[in-house]
Protein backbone atom coordinates (compact mmCIF):
# COMPACT_ATOMS: atom_id res chain seq x y z
CA UNK A 1 0.00 0.00 0.00
CA UNK A 2 2.80 2.16 0.78
CA UNK A 3 4.52 1.69 -2.57
CA UNK A 4 1.16 2.34 -4.37
CA UNK A 5 0.73 5.72 -2.20
CA UNK A 6 4.27 6.69 -3.17
CA UNK A 7 3.80 5.88 -7.00
CA UNK A 8 0.50 7.75 -7.30
CA UNK A 9 2.19 10.51 -5.49
CA UNK A 10 5.06 10.58 -8.04
CA UNK A 11 3.07 10.78 -10.84
CA UNK A 12 0.44 13.41 -9.25
CA UNK A 13 3.53 15.46 -8.95
CA UNK A 14 5.62 14.63 -12.05
CA UNK A 15 2.30 15.86 -14.17
CA UNK A 16 1.94 19.30 -12.07
CA UNK A 17 5.66 19.75 -12.02
CA UNK A 18 7.23 18.33 -15.29
CA UNK A 19 6.00 15.69 -18.30
CA UNK A 20 4.39 12.36 -16.64
CA UNK A 21 6.55 9.66 -15.99
CA UNK A 22 5.14 6.89 -18.05
CA UNK A 23 5.61 3.57 -15.90
CA UNK A 24 3.78 5.10 -12.79
CA UNK A 25 -0.01 4.54 -14.03
CA UNK A 26 1.42 0.74 -15.42
CA UNK A 27 3.22 0.41 -11.85
CA UNK A 28 -0.07 1.68 -9.44
CA UNK A 29 -2.43 -0.54 -11.78
CA UNK A 30 -0.37 -3.75 -11.25
CA UNK A 31 -0.05 -3.19 -6.96
CA UNK A 32 -3.44 -2.58 -7.13
CA UNK A 33 -4.50 -5.81 -8.86
CA UNK A 34 -1.67 -7.68 -5.96
CA UNK A 35 -3.05 -5.37 -3.53
CA UNK A 36 -6.23 -6.76 -4.20
CA UNK A 37 -5.95 -10.63 -4.19
CA UNK A 38 -3.52 -10.36 -1.08
CA UNK A 39 -6.08 -8.44 0.95
CA UNK A 40 -8.90 -10.85 -0.52
CA UNK A 41 -6.12 -13.64 1.34
CA UNK A 42 -6.34 -11.84 4.37
CA UNK A 43 -9.96 -11.18 4.39
CA UNK A 44 -10.03 -14.98 4.08
CA UNK A 45 -8.16 -16.04 6.80
CA UNK A 46 -9.67 -13.96 9.07
CA UNK A 47 -13.37 -15.16 8.14
CA UNK A 48 -14.15 -11.58 6.59
CA UNK A 49 -15.47 -12.99 3.48
CA UNK A 50 -19.11 -12.19 2.81
CA UNK A 51 -20.79 -15.62 4.41
CA UNK A 52 -24.96 -15.91 4.66
CA UNK A 53 -24.82 -18.45 8.02
CA UNK A 54 -28.33 -18.41 9.44
CA UNK A 55 -29.04 -21.72 8.00
CA UNK A 56 -26.20 -23.68 9.06
CA UNK A 57 -26.45 -21.50 12.68
CA UNK A 58 -30.29 -23.06 12.73
CA UNK A 59 -28.87 -26.94 12.39
CA UNK A 60 -27.96 -28.89 15.49
CA UNK A 61 -24.27 -29.30 16.14
CA UNK A 62 -23.44 -32.76 14.68
CA UNK A 63 -25.02 -31.88 11.33
CA UNK A 64 -23.82 -28.17 12.13
CA UNK A 65 -20.04 -29.35 12.14
CA UNK A 66 -20.76 -31.93 8.89
CA UNK A 67 -21.95 -28.81 7.04
CA UNK A 68 -19.45 -26.45 8.15
CA UNK A 69 -16.83 -29.21 7.14
CA UNK A 70 -18.60 -29.50 3.71
CA UNK A 71 -18.34 -25.97 2.48
CA UNK A 72 -14.81 -26.21 3.78
CA UNK A 73 -14.55 -29.07 1.33
CA UNK A 74 -15.45 -26.97 -1.48
CA UNK A 75 -13.56 -23.67 -0.75
CA UNK A 76 -10.52 -26.02 -0.61
CA UNK A 77 -11.27 -27.60 -3.92
CA UNK A 78 -12.31 -24.57 -5.78
CA UNK A 79 -8.78 -22.99 -4.46
CA UNK A 80 -6.78 -25.66 -6.13
CA UNK A 81 -8.85 -25.30 -8.72
CA UNK A 82 -7.80 -21.75 -8.84
CA UNK A 83 -3.98 -22.04 -8.44
CA UNK A 84 -3.59 -24.59 -11.45
CA UNK A 85 -6.15 -22.54 -13.41
CA UNK A 86 -4.12 -19.11 -12.26
CA UNK A 87 -0.74 -21.15 -13.05
CA UNK A 88 -1.74 -21.89 -16.32
CA UNK A 89 -2.93 -18.30 -17.57
CA UNK A 90 0.44 -17.49 -15.67
CA UNK A 91 2.02 -19.39 -18.13
CA UNK A 92 -0.18 -18.34 -21.04
CA UNK A 93 0.47 -14.93 -20.63
CA UNK A 94 4.84 -15.61 -20.00
CA UNK A 95 5.56 -14.14 -23.44
CA UNK A 96 3.53 -10.96 -23.33
CA UNK A 97 5.66 -7.56 -21.83
CA UNK A 98 3.97 -4.46 -20.46
CA UNK A 99 3.43 -1.80 -22.31
CA UNK A 100 5.52 1.07 -20.67
CA UNK A 101 8.00 -1.22 -18.30
CA UNK A 102 8.69 -4.52 -20.68
CA UNK A 103 7.45 -6.55 -17.33
CA UNK A 104 7.03 -10.10 -18.07
CA UNK A 105 2.82 -10.20 -17.17
CA UNK A 106 3.86 -13.22 -15.27
CA UNK A 107 4.92 -11.43 -12.60
CA UNK A 108 1.30 -9.24 -12.37
CA UNK A 109 -0.55 -12.99 -12.63
CA UNK A 110 1.51 -14.40 -10.32
CA UNK A 111 -0.62 -12.89 -7.41
CA UNK A 112 -3.56 -15.26 -8.31
CA UNK A 113 -1.89 -18.84 -8.24
CA UNK A 114 0.05 -17.62 -4.54
CA UNK A 115 -3.15 -16.12 -3.29
CA UNK A 116 -5.11 -18.82 -4.09
CA UNK A 117 -2.54 -21.48 -2.20
CA UNK A 118 -2.15 -19.22 0.26
CA UNK A 119 -6.29 -18.96 0.93
CA UNK A 120 -5.88 -22.93 -0.14
CA UNK A 121 -4.13 -23.45 2.93
CA UNK A 122 -5.78 -21.39 5.14
CA UNK A 123 -8.73 -23.45 4.95
CA UNK A 124 -6.87 -26.60 5.36
CA UNK A 125 -6.33 -25.55 8.36
CA UNK A 126 -9.82 -24.17 9.04
CA UNK A 127 -10.40 -28.08 7.71
CA UNK A 128 -8.47 -30.05 10.33
CA UNK A 129 -9.75 -27.23 13.17
CA UNK A 130 -13.27 -28.72 12.53
CA UNK A 131 -12.76 -32.13 12.28
CA UNK A 132 -10.22 -32.63 15.21
CA UNK A 133 -11.22 -29.98 17.63
CA UNK A 134 -14.84 -29.66 16.14
CA UNK A 135 -17.32 -27.51 17.47
CA UNK A 136 -19.23 -27.04 20.56
CA UNK A 137 -22.16 -29.81 20.42
CA UNK A 138 -23.85 -28.65 22.91
CA UNK A 139 -24.99 -24.90 24.39
CA UNK A 140 -23.57 -23.42 27.00
CA UNK A 141 -25.48 -24.12 30.46
CA UNK A 142 -25.92 -20.43 32.09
Amino acid sequence: MAALIGVITLQIISRVLFSAVGWTEEVARFLLVWITFLGATLAFQRGRHIAVTFAVDALPGRLRQVARIAATLIVLAFMVALVVIGYRYMQVQSFQKSASMRLSMTYVYAVIPLSAALMGWYALVDLLELWVDGEQLEEPKP
